[in-house]
């Protein structure tokens, strides 16, 4: 081709596609956040039911962490072998499929086994939506659309509170598994005329594809908009060409700075999710809430986790992506602390909303924009899906370090101190090693190009005639 995938996606302006596109992506991620987040709600339910203990619900939190490592580990090969569309497919009819059975679940050994395999597909899921809105997106929103996709996401969590205090008292924790697998087939079926990524089609050879997906694409947006003619930027002679990347290439210079940071804006938000967020609803009611109390509290203090993405969304492409994520880690180290340390239980709601939003907002900076500019377009979801895997592994063992902490120090105060450690640690390790990505073209990462965003006047192509 004349011009590369990425020069021909990185000039277009937005449009009713990149919203079309985000909706679908949006949607899987959405069914795919209700089915993690119901476990809150579920788990509350199988303990004060007596179906499970506070052991079997930490195993129940964990297989499905299990799965979803594995999913993530999987979705990298599969999506960079096979390409971004057919990886959507595969892990929605999974976690849908097994959504349906966990409802079905005559034990919580089944419950526990089908949450495993639920898990497969949810941690796929993840490592696609956000390396693939990421590659069809211009540069200087990626954070933006990144947002987005991971509001629609992330609204699942109030929702999913909602939801399961409207349903669980009245007709039982097995309803919540229904509504994410029925929601999961809808979606899948709707993505069937999703288009595949023309940057991958390109490094997988496949040229005349991604031409016919580029020529679609462009007819598209240049019914509405004007269209310049795409910039090419200069490529120094020693760039890694396509034929040079391989898995390894992730574990040396340069491009394992890129894992590093990756595996650790996974672990950290993560281990704050599965140590605090997923449990909630369980300490209030250790804190003598009733079922009903819990589950409203909790409700309430998830929007907050709407308003962290929204102000993640309004300005991370103006923050810049590094300097974000070191405030905001520090910002929610502090929150963090003063939970802990609250007294009234509307004192905690508040420092509650207010946490979680600002978890929510160094996480939208983290894993669903940042995490994928870190790698190039033939490596990107397994760096992606090895950073992802990372933190499912942290996932797994916080619901058992949630436990161990909460015994021994008799509360929550245990827990929140673990999460203001991690949440240091994080910002010293962004402070010493981030590379700030905002802005720049996908195509740039490991070979230092910044983005060229001046067109002269005369190179435009008009629109199309309807």
């Amino acid at each position: 081709m004349k011009y590369t995938a990425g020069q021909r996606l990185d000039r277009l302006p937005e449009s009713s596609f990149h919203r079309r596109l985000a909706a679908l992506i949006g949607a899987g991620l959405f069914f795919d956040a209700f089915d993690l987040f119901l476990a809150s709600g579920v788990m509350m339910a199988l303990s004060t039911s007596g179906w499970a203990t506070m052991a079997q619900n930490a195993q129940f939190a964990s297989a499905g962490a299990v799965g979803a490592s594995i999913g993530a580990l999987l979705a990298g090969w599969v999506g960079d072998k096979f390409g971004r569309r057919f990886a959507f497919q595969f892990n929605l009819l999974l976690f849908g499929t097994m959504s349906i059975a966990a409802a079905c679940a005559p034990s919580m050994t089944w419950l526990i086994v089908c949450r495993f395999l639920m898990g497969i597909g949810l941690g796929a899921e993840v490592v696609v939506g956000y390396s693939t809105i990421s590659e069809f997106v211009p540069p200087q929103k990626r954070g933006k659309w990144g947002a987005i996709i991971f509001f629609i996401a992330t609204s699942a969590l109030p929702v999913s509170s909602l939801v399961s205090y409207l349903v669980i008292p009245h007709f039982g924790w097995r309803w919540m598994f229904v509504i994410a697998g029925t929601g999961a087939f809808v979606v899948w079926y709707l993505r069937k005329k999703m288009p595949e990524s023309p940057r991958w089609l390109e490094s997988a050879g496949r040229h005349a594809e991604a031409r016919q997906v580029l020529d679609e694409i462009e007819a598209e947006v240049s019914k509405k908009h004007i269209l310049s003619v795409p910039v090419s930027t200069p490529v120094p002679a020693k760039a890694p060409t396509a034929a040079h990347y391989r898995l390894i290439d992730l574990f040396k210079p340069p491009l394992l700075r890129s894992t590093l940071l990756g595996m650790t804006l996974n672990i950290v938000p993560l281990s704050a999710v599965y140590g605090f967020i997923v449990w909630l609803p369980t300490f209030l009611v250790k804190q003598g809430l009733s079922v009903t109390a819990s589950l409203g509290h909790t409700a309430l203090m998830n929007t907050g986790s709407l308003i962290g993405i929204f102000l993640a969304g309004r300005y991370s492409d103006k923050w810049g992506r590094k300097k974000g994520i070191i405030a905001l880690s520090v910002i929610t180290a502090g929150l963090g602390w003063w939970y802990s340390h609250a007294g009234s239980i509307e004192t905690t709601a508040l420092i509650g909303i207010t946490l979680i939003a600002s978890i929510y907002c160094m996480g939208t900076l983290s894993f669903s924009t940042y995490v994928p500019e870190l790698f190039p377009t033939e490596l990107r979801l397994r760096g992606t899906s090895i950073s992802s895997t990372a933190g499912r592994v942290a996932s797994i063992l916080a619901p058992q370090a949630v436990s161990i902490l909460y015994a021994y120090e008799g509360g929550v105060s245990g827990v929140m101190f673990a999460i203001v450690g991690l949440m240091l640690a994080q910002a010293i390790i962004m402070a010493l090693f981030g590379i700030d990505m905002t802005g720049r073209s996908l195509d740039a990462q490991a070979i230092e190009i910044p983005v060229e965003t001046g067109v002269d006047a005369s190179t435009v192509i008009k629109p199309r005639q309807s």
